[in-house]
């Protein structure tokens, strides 16, 4: 039996090993607090080591190991980064892909209207490439300009 279809075990994949897995970064550096607060307040000489080993080894393995997608990315070094220039613009990049994707997973949610989806996705393919983003952050920051301009014109 799967990791997965253990953790599904329960009340509707809703069970406590199910809960644990999720939150098993959170769960192990609040152990790495409690064991080198622990040791630093009763007078043991091990408490940074415990500190460093707990932050830099073990909260890491952990999270590689048992953490969400957010997690992996948040501990692991991606190596996937090319040229702008040799990606072929006709394809979406993995970047790009994968905020679509996490922009749909959103709306499916019901996390975003409607009106909210459409903006971000138009911003989203409007920034796919350097030169959008760049061009994106120039209007933008123009925007923002006329908008304290007119602000300033109201206050007088």
């Amino acid at each position: 039996m799967g990791r997965s279809e253990q953790a599904g075990r329960g009340t509707g994949g809703d069970g406590p090993v199910s809960r644990l897995h999720e939150n098993a970064t959170k769960i192990t550096s609040l152990l790495v607090t409690a064991v080198w607060f622990g040791a630093m307040f009763t007078g043991q000489d091990w408490w940074l080591a415990a500190l460093l080993v707990g932050y830099v080894a073990v909260v890491p393995l952990v999270a590689i190991l048992f953490g969400d997608e957010d997690d992996r990315r948040e501990w692991v070094d991606n190596d996937s980064s090319t040229d702008t220039a040799e990606t072929d613009e006709s394809e979406p990049t993995d970047s790009t892909t994968d905020a679509l994707d996490t922009l749909r997973e959103r709306y499916a949610a019901g996390e975003l209207t409607d009106e909210q989806f459409e903006q971000k996705l138009e911003r989203l393919l409007d920034t796919e490439t350097l030169e959008g983003a760049q061009e994106w952050a120039r209007k933008r920051e123009q925007e923002r300009a006329d908008d304290r301009n007119r602000d300033l014109e109201y206050d007088r």
